[in-house]
């Protein structure tokens, strides 16, 4: 077992937790009147601060090179950023980042301009003044704001494949090339982690430092298989995208309780068999 049974059961309730605050985010961009009126699914329009985002207007398939593109990129990138040690680079795309997903997920929830303002402050202290019960917070709502993006570009069919993809992926960066474990370490190291953080000791007073052992759980692990069960749920509904979400909770549970302490293992390919598990389930209901 990688972690104790608390570490555990932290990492694994703030992994459903975000699933479920995402198809809630998810659902609050669906013009349902609008939506009702026309016959067919519309979207509320995105934006941040007043700065409309828009998404491309393509095929899931072509969706799916995009984002798989994406991904290779931002890759690089932090490759890059690691190599010439440039952790000021890493922390101010890290916050635009956060910004702009923090906005969007709030949105669902608040005025546009209220949701930027408290994004802005609470990614700035999340970036640049971490604290881990901020980071953990934060990270509930990010991947609604990320999910929110992508789950209008995508479908059922070839979010699922995106999520095959990223398993190979994943299994590639972790086992083979190792720049996975690379990418950790570094944000980790930088205070600055994309993911969930779950350290085995409190945070002690200001000024007294220690190490201190912390249990992960990497950001992608959180935002792909919610794009997936968003796309199960403008498919279907809700419920069946709980469903998914449960699974997908389940897989990663299997996957702490069987992993070795101080060993790193691809979490997408479980995650994804979880959402299979759960999207055959909703087919048979």
């Amino acid at each position: 077992m990688k972690h104790t049974w608390i570490i555990t059961g932290f990492l694994v309730l703030m992994f459903f937790a975000a699933q479920v605050i995402g198809l809630l985010i998810t659902r609050s961009y669906v013009d349902v009147s609008a939506s009702a009126e026309k016959g067919e699914l519309v979207w509320k329009d995105l934006s941040v601060a007043g700065v409309p985002i828009n998404t491309p207007d393509v095929e899931p398939v072509i969706s799916t090179g995009y984002i798989i593109g994406a991904v290779l990129l931002g890759t690089l990138l932090i490759l890059l950023i690691i190599r010439l040690n440039t952790v000021w680079l890493w922390k101010l795309w890290f916050y635009f980042a956060v910004v702009m997903c923090l906005s969007l997920a709030f949105g669902a929830f608040i005025p546009a301009l209220y949701a930027f303002i408290i994004a802005l402050v609470f990614g700035f202290f999340k970036v640049f003044r971490p604290n881990i019960y901020l980071h953990n917070l934060t990270e509930l709502f990010v991947y609604g704001g990320l999910a929110v993006i992508f789950v209008r570009m995508l479908d059922v069919k070839y979010s699922f494949i995106l999520l095959i993809l990223l398993s190979l992926y994943d299994m590639y960066a972790v086992w083979k090339s190792k720049h996975m474990v690379k990418m950790a370490k570094f944000q980790t190291k930088s205070g600055i982690f994309a993911g969930l953080l779950v350290p085995y000791a409190a945070p002690r007073l200001k000024g007294v430092k220690r190490k201190v052992r912390t249990a992960v759980l990497g950001g992608g692990d959180i935002g792909f298989p919610l794009i997936f069960a968003g796309t199960v749920l403008i498919a279907s509904n809700l419920a069946s995208a709980l469903i998914v979400s449960v699974c997908a909770t389940i897989a990663l549970s299997i996957l702490l309780l069987l992993s070795q302490k101080d060993r790193f293992y691809p979490a997408i390919p479980f995650l994804t068999a979880g959402c299979a598990v759960g999207y055959l389930i909703t087919l048979l209901l």
